[in-house]
């Protein structure tokens, strides 16, 4: 599936390749981020002393609410920031395969690679170790780097641009969540938005679902590697 297909044209310009992780570099039928969803119930069960059933409804409006479920936390009850990222993302990650055409696809693509997730720099690391893809990339900026403010809040991309010193009009930027390319777009990065396989992915609210037509994204995919390997190929 792509929204136009890949034009190479419209990537001649583009020195900087931009990458969130959990979704977007693995799979969305991969077993990870319901991993961290339940780690995420399981910390604010022992914060508040609810059950789980209790606590979902509310994880689910901070994260609607704030972006993450994390700023909600800070904002609401003043939690451990590190102490909360080191217990969700304390999860197995063998489950995910080395995958070499998503590594030789990155790694052929001309100028800086970067990812910019919303998750710790440890999590990056560990899982794109555990996919074989982490030489592919300059550098991780992750909700530390950016002080606490994550995507889509306009204050965590300004801070990427201004450290790592990006310019958006000569950057794309790859992303599983359509709001998350809101404030990309409108500074002038080229938007892909990554959807699952086969209309199979994570669990999701009807808000978070995207068609894809939305202003805000310039292009579609439901296959990274291929559209990757339709801008470098012959």
């Amino acid at each position: 599936m792509t929204k136009l297909l890949p034009d190479r044209s419209r990537f001649a310009a583009i020195d900087t390749w931009v990458f969130d992780l959990d979704n977007t570099l693995y799979p969305q039928t991969a077993d990870l981020w319901p991993k961290i969803d339940a780690r995420i119930t399981l910390f604010m069960m022992r914060l508040f002393g609810l059950d789980a059933i209790s606590l979902r409804a509310l994880q689910k409006h901070y994260y609607r609410q704030y972006g993450t479920t994390l700023r909600g936390l800070m904002t609401e009850h003043g939690i451990d920031a590190q102490a909360y990222l080191a217990f969700v993302h304390d999860i197995d990650r063998s489950s995910l395969a080395h995958n070499h055409s998503l590594a030789e696809a990155i790694a052929a693509l001309p100028g800086r690679k970067l990812i910019l997730t919303n998750a710790s720099r440890h999590h990056a690391v560990e899982t794109a170790k555990q996919l074989g893809i982490d030489h592919c990339f300059e550098d991780i900026f992750d909700i530390i780097a950016a002080d606490f403010i994550n995507k889509p809040e306009e204050g965590a991309y300004m801070r990427f641009f201004e450290k790592l010193k990006i310019e958006p009009k000569r950057s794309v930027i790859f992303e599983d969540i359509d709001r998350n390319l809101v404030v990309p777009h409108a500074r002038g990065m080229t938007t892909v938005l990554v959807l699952p396989a086969h209309d199979e992915g994570p669990e999701r609210e009807l808000w978070e679902i995207a068609t894809g037509d939305e202003p805000h994204v310039d292009f579609v995919t439901d296959d990274l590697v291929a559209f990757l390997e339709g801008l470098i190929g012959d």
